[in-house]
């Protein structure tokens, strides 16, 4: 797969490392700050949405750039088992994001003047949302960093 000559995984990668940190972030400040859910719900599921799609793609584009350059795999077996431990990480945030939107959600601050509502999923969502999120950082960071010294030592 590749954009003009260029290979596009490391056009990709720019989309995950910008806005996986973005929806991790997210997914915290919608567990820890109630008054701001009624805010962050839709933000919350489309940065993991789109991190997820982001994450998927740069993983099949990594791929195809390995069946175009096989030298390289010597190089990268670190970055390619962290890239698809992190795709398989996003596509569950996505879930977990989604639950989290909903256990913890109400209806729109504008017509209640509150953002969230209490359930008995609330912990359980709260928890989810909190080790995704953690989860999604550091391997967002491990991946990124076997990545980075495979192509600049």
């Amino acid at each position: 797969m590749e954009l003009n000559g260029v290979p596009l995984h490391p056009l990709i990668v720019h989309a995950v490392v910008v806005l996986g940190p973005l929806a991790a972030l997210t997914g915290l400040a919608y567990a820890f700050v109630p008054k701001w859910r009624w805010l962050l719900r839709w933000p919350l599921v489309v940065l993991a949405v789109v991190t997820a799609g982001a994450a998927v793609l740069a993983a099949a584009a990594g791929e195809s750039l390995l069946e175009s350059r096989p030298e390289l795999e010597q190089i990268i077996g670190e970055h390619e088992e962290r890239g698809e431990l992190l795709r398989n990480v996003s596509l569950a945030y996505v879930l977990v994001a989604g639950f989290g939107a909903w256990a913890l959600g109400g209806v729109s601050a504008l017509a209640s003047g509150r953002g969230a509502r209490e359930t008995r999923l609330a912990i359980p969502a709260i928890v989810l949302l909190v080790v995704g999120s953690i989860a999604l950082l550091v391997l967002l960071f491990l991946a990124g960093d076997s990545g980075a010294r495979a192509v600049w030592g």
